[in-house]
């Protein structure tokens, strides 16, 4: 584990990434860029449950923790990427407290929970570690929760007392698309749904979090009182990355001023 959970406990302000595209390679380039954390996405992405291990395997070598964005607060959803190592859930679409209390309940093992107990498995060291694994899992594991209808921001204060869920993260796409103004992120509406979740979590002693599309609006969410702040995926560099390095060859080869002086 690398202290994620406590680190936020202690109010530092951490960053991420987005890994879309199912790829350990791309996962491992990432988490050694500098990220706090890193999101292996199995609701939009291209990966899979099957790909997940090895994805979590190449995080491992890297500072980054990995956190898993699953398709819903299913118990079997969640349980399974505990096993092979995530170190937090990310959840979308929660809309009320009992839902909330579900993925919770997700997380932890009984009496608390309804994880399923497998002591063979990653997570646990295949068995060497499980004894400290099941003691710890409350104070380690991240429980995520995705703020992006406007029924969720009806319980936001409910939500955010619950002990278990540990970040509100706004899912800017789809919050500002159910408000009605898609892409607005200026919106007064949406603004609004970003203040109301940056002081349900501040009164919790918890984290918001969004994910933003250009590194140059991280101070203006920072300032805000987001802690928890993820841009970029692996799959936007390497199509960034990509488009430039075509867009630039063709210009070098259709436009003879572009082209550099040859060497004498």
């Amino acid at each position: 584990m690398k202290d994620l959970k406590k680190r936020l406990v202690r109010g530092e302000t951490l960053s991420g990434c987005w890994l879309n595209l199912g790829s350990p390679v791309t996962a491992e380039i990432v988490g050694r860029a500098g990220f706090d954390w890193v999101l292996i996405d199995i609701e939009h992405g291209a990966g899979s449950a099957g790909t997940v291990l090895h994805q979590i395997q190449a995080v491992a070598s890297t500072p980054a923790a990995p956190i898993v964005r699953v398709e819903s607060h299913a118990r079997q959803r969640v349980h399974r990427v505990l096993d092979l190592g995530a170190e937090g859930i990310m959840c979308p679409r929660i809309n009320t407290p009992a839902e909330a209390e579900e993925l919770v309940r997700a997380l932890r093992y009984p009496p608390e929970g309804v994880r399923g107990v497998a002591t063979m498995v990653r997570a646990t060291g295949f068995g060497q570690d499980f004894t400290s694994y099941h003691r710890d899992q409350a104070d380690n594991l991240v429980g995520i929760l995705q703020i992006e209808t406007p029924e969720v921001l009806n319980h936001l204060d409910a939500i955010a007392a619950l002990d278990g869920i540990d970040v509100l993260f706004i899912g800017p796409a789809d919050l500002s698309m159910a408000l009605g103004i898609f892409g607005q992120f200026d919106h007064p509406r949406f603004r609004e749904a970003l203040r109301a979740t940056v002081n349900a979590a501040a009164k919790a002693g918890k984290a918001a979090g969004i994910l933003i599309f250009d590194p140059e609006d991280f101070a203006r969410y920072h300032e805000m009182g987001m802690r928890f702040i993820a841009c970029g995926a692996d799959a936007t560099f390497v199509a960034n990355g990509a488009r430039a390095t075509a867009s630039r060859i063709d210009a070098l080869r259709t436009d003879p001023a572009n082209k550099p002086p040859e060497s004498p």
